[in-house]
């Protein structure tokens, strides 16, 4: 076993989904994952891709991300948007519930700590 891991999307089917229909607001996002590592303890790590829409969102767990291209805006339940572009960076931490739109189909690269 190697102990270093590139993110290649091109070695890997992407998982295809999309928000929960319950949990869906406007549009018809889909979405697309790179689930490059699962490792013992819950740490997931990949790369994640939406297409334009929103929905609500509630973390159980820790994520920190990084916008890889496209325009999302993240809003806290009672707090301001965050608009999300290329070179952002993002710590969502458990208990936060809101919305993710997405605005241009977004990329991030994400790890997951459940």
């Amino acid at each position: 076993m190697t102990h270093a891991l590139l993110f290649d999307p091109s070695s890997l089917e992407p998982e295809i989904g999309g928000p929960a229909p319950d949990r869906l607001i406007s549009g018809d996002p889909q979405f697309r994952t790179w689930n490059f590592e699962e490792a013992e303890g819950g740490l997931y790590a990949g790369i994640w891709e939406a297409t334009p829409g929103k929905w609500r969102i509630v973390y159980d767990e820790w994520e920190y991300f990084h916008i890889l291209s496209g325009h999302s805006i993240v809003t806290e339940e009672g707090g301001a948007e965050t608009h999300l572009k290329a070179g952002d960076s993002m710590i969502l931490r458990p208990g936060f519930k809101g919305t993710w739109e997405v605005i241009e189909t977004t990329r991030k690269d994400y790890v997951i700590r459940v």
